[in-house]
């Protein structure tokens, strides 16, 4: 259905991405992560900087992974065979 990168699988239930299923998607997420815990080191004590900053970042975090979910993000129920482990 996607043309682009598959980096995430589809949700089994609701709407969004679930693991990563590439080593992309892990690193993305590994990325993630470190960038969470610098920025939290960084800006310890200046609480409004520290939000402002992980809202940023996990912004860019959700239009990466809805670019590269399979099949896209949309709502699913769990019946569905294409969403299933592919």
């Amino acid at each position: 259905m996607s043309d682009g990168p598959e980096w995430f699988a589809p949700k089994r239930y609701g709407y969004g991405s679930g693991r990563p299923i590439s080593w992309q998607g892990w690193a993305v997420t590994t990325g993630l992560f470190a960038i969470v815990v610098g920025l939290t080191l960084l800006f310890h004590d200046r609480k409004s900087q520290l939000i402002a900053a992980l809202i940023s970042v996990f912004v860019v975090f959700t239009v990466i992974t809805a670019k590269t979910t399979r099949g896209g993000w949309r709502w699913r129920w769990g019946d569905d065979e294409d969403s299933a482990d592919r």
